[in-house]
Order: C-alpha cells, then sequence, then structure tokens
C-alpha cells in the first residue's frame, strides 16, 4: 500500500536496520553518549518496526485469500468471511501503527527523579509529600521498574516537607510525565477532635532522568559542602558529616541528601538529581512549548491550583485535567494509577492526532 502511512513504516523500519548495523560500529561503541542516544532510539522504534511486520504480513494474507476467492468454485462464503476478518484486524493494526509514529517527547522512553514538596496545609501536607511517595513507589513496583529514595526532609511525625523519588524504568517518563502539578487532599486530620475535613496541597515535579554523559558539568561548576545530618534519621545523625549539599554555579540550583550514612552515597544520590533538574532546563531553554519547566508544574502550591483532587470521605479522585471521577482513592493510593494514567495517555494522542501542538 503506497499511502502515508505505509511510507512513514517503511522509513522506520529502515531507520531500526541503519540504527542495528551502527550498533556494532565500534566507533559508536566507544561513544557512549552517540551510543546512550541510538539505544533509546532502537527502544522507540522496535514496537514501531513489530507492527509494520503485522501490517505488511496481514496484507499479504489479504491479497493471498482475494485470490483464492477468485479460484473458489462454489460460493466461497468462508473466503469470503476470513478476508474480512483479516481486513477488521488490518484496520485495527494500522491504527495502531499511526499512534506508534505520532510525535514523541524524547524523554519519553527514561527514567524519571519525581519531586514532592509540602504546600498548604502544614502537618497535613507533609504527611501526604508521604503517601504520594509510597503512591509512585507502588507504582513502579507494580510495573517492575525500580524505585529509589533519592533524598528527603522529614518532619518527625511521619511526613516529609519534601522527597525526591528516582524510578528507573523504560518508558517511566511517558507514564509519569502527566504528573506534575499541584495535588489537593481532603480529609479529615488525626488531629483534628472536631471531626472537620481539612483541604491541603503537595506540589509534583517529574524531571526526565539523565546523567553525567548527557548533562556537562565541569568539577569547578560545582561547589560541594559536607555537613552532619539533622532530623530524624537513626543514630548515626550529627556524627559523621555524611550529608551532601551541591550547588551548580552556573544555574544556582542546590541539590541536598543525607539520607544514607555514606558520604559516597548521598553525593551519588545528590548528583542524579542535579542531573535531571540541569536536563529539564536544558530542555526547556531548547524549547519552551515542549516544556514549561519545573516551575510551570508545581505552581506556587495554593489549595486553588490543581490538576488532581483526593477526597477521602467520599474515597473519590478527581484528575480535574479531564473531569474524571474514580472512586478508587485507596487502590490509586497503593500504586495502581493506571486508571488515571491512560485517559491522560489517551487524551494526548488525540491532540496529536488532530495536530495540536506539544506542551
Amino acid at each position: 500500500m503506497a499511502d502515508d502511512l505505509a511510507l512513514q513504516l517503511q522509513a522506520a523500519r529502515e531507520r531500526f536496520a541503519e540504527i542495528e548495523r551502527a550498533l556494532v560500529d565500534p566507533g559508536v561503541v566507544a561513544d557512549g553518549r552517540l551510543r546512550t542516544e541510538l539505544l533509546r532510539e532502537r527502544a522507540r522504534l522496535e514496537p514501531v518496526q513489530a507492527k509494520a511486520d503485522r501490517v505488511l504480513a496481514l496484507e499479504e494474507d489479504i491479497e493471498a485469500a482475494r485470490a483464492l476467492l477468485a479460484e473458489e468454485s462454489g460460493d466461497g462464503a468462508w473466503v469470503r468471511a476470513e478476508t474480512q476478518r483479516l481486513q477488521e484486524e488490518l484496520t485495527h493494526a494500522r491504527d495502531e501503527a499511526r499512534l506508534l509514529l505520532l510525535p514523541r517527547d524524547p524523554a519519553d522512553e527514561r527514567g524519571v527523579v519525581i519531586e514532592i514538596r509540602a504546600g498548604a496545609g502544614g502537618e497535613e501536607a507533609a504527611l501526604f509529600v508521604g503517601d504520594l511517595l509510597r503512591m509512585y513507589s507502588r507504582y513502579a513496583e507494580r510495573r517492575g521498574w525500580r524505585a529509589e529514595l533519592l533524598s528527603a526532609n522529614e518532619t518527625g511525625i511521619g511526613g516529609f516537607r519534601e522527597a525526591a523519588l528516582g524510578i528507573e524504568g523504560v518508558g517511566a517518563y511517558s507514564r509519569l510525565k502527566f504528573e506534575g502539578g499541584v495535588h489537593r487532599v481532603q480529609r479529615v486530620p488525626q488531629t483534628e477532635a472536631n471531626g472537620r475535613i481539612h483541604t491541603s496541597t503537595v506540589t509534583v515535579a517529574v524531571l526526565p532522568e539523565a546523567d553525567e554523559v548527557e548533562v556537562e558539568v565541569r568539577p569547578d561548576d560545582l561547589e560541594i559542602d559536607t555537613y552532619r545530618s539533622s532530623g530524624a534519621g537513626g543514630q548515626h545523625v550529627n556524627r559523621t558529616d555524611s550529608a551532601v549539599r551541591i550547588t551548580h554555579r552556573a544555574s544556582g540550583i542546590v541539590v541536598t541528601c543525607q539520607d544514607e550514612r555514606s558520604q559516597i552515597k548521598n553525593r551519588a544520590k545528590a548528583l542524579k538529581v542535579l542531573y535531571a533538574r540541569l536536563y529539564a532546563l536544558r530542555r526547556q531553554e531548547q524549547d519552551r512549548v515542549l516544556a514549561e519547566g519545573r516551575r510551570a508544574q508545581v505552581g506556587t502550591g495554593e489549595r486553588s491550583e490543581r490538576i488532581r483532587t483526593y477526597n477521602f470521605p467520599q474515597s473519590r479522585v478527581t484528575e480535574e485535567r479531564i473531569g474524571l471521577n474514580l472512586y478508587q482513592l485507596r487502590e490509586v493510593l497503593d500504586g495502581d494509577i493506571d486508571p488515571v494514567v491512560e485517559p491522560l495517555i489517551a487524551r494526548r494522542q488525540a491532540e496529536l492526532l488532530r495536530g495540536v501542538p506539544q506542551g
């Protein structure tokens, strides 16, 4: 079929083959950045390659069925039925191929760093930071991804003023990038004697994961301080200079980590967050339409700004951007967030099919 879709699928197949050849080239193997980029592009094109093979196979089967129908001496009912089935399957496969060929955010296949901060609501907001931290950790576990707490500033009553969670897994950013924004919680705090519902907010920023291969940072660009940990954390707190604060002079970004006993581990975790922030900053500078940056995701944390509401008395989760109400609060907070994520992805795909710019 010489239509636009067929031409796009053929181009994707040719590019996939080109990448396969490049990945065994000694020059590419020695270039860490280029090899990383090619591996990510290969991962993106692999399902396109498989879908293109399926479309071609179905088209050949349909042609064979039509040829058989022309030779059939009887009424050919079974051949026509089979041809109809194959045609329906081909239509479905072509629709799926169109979705796979939609413009994609180049960061979609990456892991993420999720930064969660308490907004309005005091201790209740800090407690909800812990709830969201657990929710995203459980979601990662459900999808077979690796989640690691990168930093946390505890309040001492089980909550967090802020926390950063790293999630490693192919496609993590493509599914979690819609989580950025203000999350509002409505519930009765345990300390509320009169049973009144309090409203609090938590801000979430979702940053695509990056590393030193992609973000060039000279040692002279960094100011690294060590100090003794403070707050909740166990017997090692305040005994050794294990906490690390890294300042990137050019951007003014400051990252701290004090969760590990080892200064080396805290430094590695802080650098992971720093690289993610610098990569997000570079994306913002390169294309403000594609990425408005962390501040656009986070907002001010005021109660009136929200992308999602978690209402405990009604056991309801409301996704404000699409008007979706789910009465599955416990399941969502236990990490089953696909019923929220999937409609958001579907909406974005529909926008792309209509030619709506990303951002």
